[in-house]
């Protein structure tokens, strides 16, 4: 079975680096203009309740139920969602969660021990199910905190959590395989799903 897991397109907040996190905020209108439809068809795709994934679906299939699983969705930043690091230069909560390598509990947010536990039930949920079921073919379009999570736990080849980032409309295809037996996925290839990517620029 091969894994699409996939991120939302361009946000304002994205273009203007600020943290989003569980704030519903929608795509921009640049980012909708470049997307593209994808190159596979699923029947099903797992979105969360943030309408960027959901738009972003409805663009790269068109044709697919979307089914909301709550808890892929973003990692909850607590008072420092709406905000860019330039405006929290001399937030004394923001600076200190930063000198923590942004693992510390986020004030009114999560900590990123729990998010990624959190994501991770979900996803290994989603991927147990859809072996039991015979399925060829999984598709999750989230987040960037999604994507980071669980291939920091599952992917081989091993890489560090904020290495695993994700573009904007892209994300990563990963082979099933030794899910089973070893709980691990193999990175297949990367994609993306926009006009420029599409076009070679």
């Amino acid at each position: 079975m091969l894994i699409y897991l996939l991120r939302h397109g361009l946000t304002e907040y994205n273009a203007q680096k600020r943290y989003q996190g569980q704030r519903d905020i929608p795509l921009s209108a640049e980012g909708l203009s470049q997307l593209r439809r994808a190159d596979i068809d699923p029947k099903v795709v797992y979105i969360t309740p943030l309408q960027r994934t959901a738009q972003t679906a409805r663009v790269l299939f068109p044709e697919a139920e979307l089914v909301v699983v709550k808890d892929l969705q973003e990692m909850c930043f607590g008072s420092f969602e709406g905000k860019n690091y330039v405006e929290m230069e001399h937030d004394a909560d923001y600076q200190a969660w930063v000198q923590a390598n942004c693992e510390s509990k986020c004030p009114d947010g999560e900590r990123k021990d729990d998010f990624s536990n959190r994501i991770c039930s979900a996803f290994s949920a989603l991927v147990d199910k859809a072996l039991a079921d015979g399925e060829e073919l999984l598709v999750i379009l989230a987040h960037g905190g999604t994507q980071m999570a669980a291939m920091e736990r599952y992917a081989l080849p091993r890489r560090d959590y904020y290495a695993w980032c994700g573009p904007n409309a892209g994300g990563y295809v990963l082979d099933a395989a030794d899910w089973a037996e070893k709980r691990q996925l193999h990175l297949v290839k990367t994609v993306q799903y926009t006009k420029d990517a599409e076009a070679g620029v």
